[in-house]
């Protein structure tokens, strides 16, 4: 038996409707999707620490992720894992002619022209259909920034959503309570807009900013012990460069 059928036959006896786990047989594609999504995350976060162990782990708990939903499908007639597996397979040599068929040259340039065939050939399709909601909100917008500028809704450079960030702190200034969240989502649209233009990953830059808050505070809290939380903030602040110039 291959390792993914031993994975495949794990699943089927897990959502068993008389043998099976009785929490794996009540869960549905919805019930699961949030766990689907921390896995993804767990991912990047195994990768961002350089951590081929917990990587190993991680990718593992993803694939489960997959094969718990292509189960789920295949309980309800609608396709199992082979149908899957096919599916991502046709796209990739698909998107690929020139390394599967006999187009001369490919690229990225090659890869986002067959994809924007691809969604015109679905009738009824907008420019921003398909961009998930369940996407983290900072990636999301950045896909949606990327689908309009595709239509030629977007600035012709970086001025333009450097200003926007100017426009749009000005209106958090001068917002009311009741409208305050939505100027601040503005202000960050405007800012992962600006990262793109700069050819900056938005959710990578801020996923590093977390991680570099995180070590730098563990770093202060180790320095100061249990009188951490006594200190004031010009103390705190002080400990916090201290850990800032050495690098931390």
């Amino acid at each position: 038996m291959s390792a993914i059928q031993r994975l495949l036959s794990i699943m089927v006896r897990l959502r068993d409707p008389e043998a099976g786990c009785e929490w794996d047989k009540m869960q549905t594609f919805a019930s699961i999707a949030p766990y689907t999504i921390e896995e993804a995350h767990e991912v990047a976060d195994a990768i961002g620490r350089g951590d081929m162990d917990e990587l190993r782990d991680e990718l593992g708990d993803l694939l489960l992720q997959v094969v718990f939903h292509a189960q789920i499908a295949k309980d309800i007639g609608a396709f199992d894992f082979d149908d899957v597996v096919a599916a991502i397979s046709d796209k990739m040599e698909r998107r690929h002619p020139h390394i599967f068929g006999d187009v001369a040259e490919g690229g990225h340039h090659l890869w986002e022209q067959i994809k924007a065939e691809e969604r015109k050939a679905k009738a009824a399709r907008g420019t921003l259909d398909g961009v998930a909601l369940g996407l983290p909100a900072l990636m999301r917008a950045e896909k949606l920034q990327k689908r309009a500028a595709r239509v030629g809704f977007d600035w012709p450079d970086a001025a333009g959503p450097r200003a926007k960030i100017d426009e749009e702190l000005q209106e958090i200034a001068d917002a009311s309570p009741d409208t305050l969240e939505e100027e601040v989502g503005d202000l960050l649209f405007a800012v992962t807009n600006w990262a793109r233009h700069l050819n900056v990953d938005a959710e990578a830059a801020l996923r590093y900013a977390n991680a570099k808050f995180e070590r730098r505070f563990r770093a202060m809290e180790s320095e100061a012990g249990e009188s951490f939380a006594a200190l004031d903030l010009e103390g705190k602040e002080a400990l916090w460069q201290a850990v800032k110039r050495r690098g931390g």
